[in-house]
């Protein structure tokens, strides 16, 4: 399978950015009360925090907006996935508990402040790349709505576009019968590749630790926009 990092998102942020974490035999199941009381503890200290600040304060929505805006995406009406966790949080929504992979993902996404995609990789076709949707583009989303990705980020696979930091697939989900994975983590476009790597290898580290099997993990960037990674 090559991974693709397309020249329609670099000619205009050369420093973005995507980091690939695929995952062989793992098991998922609900998430045990640690990883619920870590999530539960961390949504406090953020609407904690939002008493004193704002959603546009973090660093990393911020960023994401300005990274939006770079690519003619207004963030307002399609805003970032991670952003869309912040305000729900801010609103004294609670984030529901789904399985152990998607509630991890959800803590990662929150802990770095990025869009972080996780899909199933048994239902993926031949290779994923990563570029600016033109009006053939559209998914069936886990919002249960048909989303037009024309202008915006969107990944896609030989069958055709299964995630975004906007909104992922319903084609795409990852389910407790979920043997392999991929996450894809759209990281903040000034973090230094050395720190990019070395957010992706805690955040394997984690995952593997809570749902055993193997990772493999692998950059996406301007001087290494394609990788054939099996």
């Amino acid at each position: 399978m090559k991974i693709e990092l397309h020249d329609s998102i670099l000619k205009q942020v050369p420093n973005f950015k995507v980091g690939f974490i695929f995952y062989k035999d793992i098991v998922i199941d609900e998430s045990p009360q640690m990883l619920k009381g870590r999530l539960d503890f961390f949504q406090e200290k953020i609407a904690a925090d939002l008493h004193e600040q704002t959603v546009l304060d973090y660093k990393g929505v911020l960023e994401w907006r300005d990274t939006f805006k770079k690519l003619d995406i207004d963030p307002t009406r399609y805003r970032p996935s991670h952003e869309a966790l912040f305000r729900r949080v801010a609103k004294g929504k609670r984030l529901p508990f789904l399985n152990s992979a998607v509630d991890l993902n959800n803590f990662f996404s929150l802990q770095y402040e990025i869009p972080i995609g996780l899909y199933n990789k048994d239902v993926l076709q031949d290779y994923i790349k990563i570029f600016i949707g033109t009006k053939n583009e559209r998914l069936e989303g886990l919002n249960h709505r048909i989303n037009n990705m024309e202008g915006k980020i969107v990944s896609v696979d030989s069958i055709g576009p299964f995630g975004s930091p906007i909104v992922d697939s319903h084609r795409s989900k990852v389910e407790t019968t979920t043997r392999n994975a991929v996450q894809i983590f759209y990281l903040q476009p000034s973090l230094p590749l050395n720190k990019s790597e070395q957010l992706l290898q805690s955040a394997a580290k984690m995952f593997t630790q809570l749902h055993s099997g193997e990772s493999s993990i692998f950059l996406l960037h301007q001087e290494s926009s394609e990788i054939d990674v099996c």
